[in-house]
């Protein structure tokens, strides 16, 4: 009986938390942390949900681009965009990582530095995401 209502009370609390906001909404975004008014540690939880999720869905494009790539190359015999695009994404990686730590840097050692980085991260992320469905279409 008392392991049923704890499993009852931490499934409530789990439901319920600001966190499982982020990770069960359908729209996950900075704006979802920024409106449930969460503790710091909660908040930076809740980005990580949603860089986390940005990260698999910009994964997501970036796999579907190179398999049109690799289907150009194999069809025509020219693999030169499927390469440049490979080296295009691993530049992107490396522009992201740099842009967002100095964001990080320069709030140091504010209690803001890291959801600086998380929303930088987010953000650029989005805007590669953005940049591939466009070019998809």
């Amino acid at each position: 009986m008392k392991n049923k209502f704890c499993t009852i009370i931490f499934s409530t609390v789990v439901l319920f938390s600001p966190l499982s906001l982020a990770e069960k909404s359908p729209t996950y975004s900075i704006a979802k942390c920024d409106e449930a008014k969460l503790t710091a540690k909660k908040y930076s939880q809740c980005l990580d949900v949603v860089k986390e999720r940005t990260e698999k869905e910009l994964e997501t494009w970036v796999n579907n681009q190179m398999f049109v790539l690799e289907e150009l190359a194999k069809s025509t015999g020219r693999k030169s965009a499927y390469v440049m695009f490979q080296r295009s994404q691993k530049n992107f990686i490396t522009y992201r990582e740099n842009n967002c730590k100095w964001q990080f840097l320069v709030e140091l050692p504010s209690s803001v530095a890291a959801p600086s980085y998380k929303k930088c991260f987010i953000m650029t992320s989005k805007d590669r995401i953005n940049e591939l469905s466009r070019i998809s279409k």
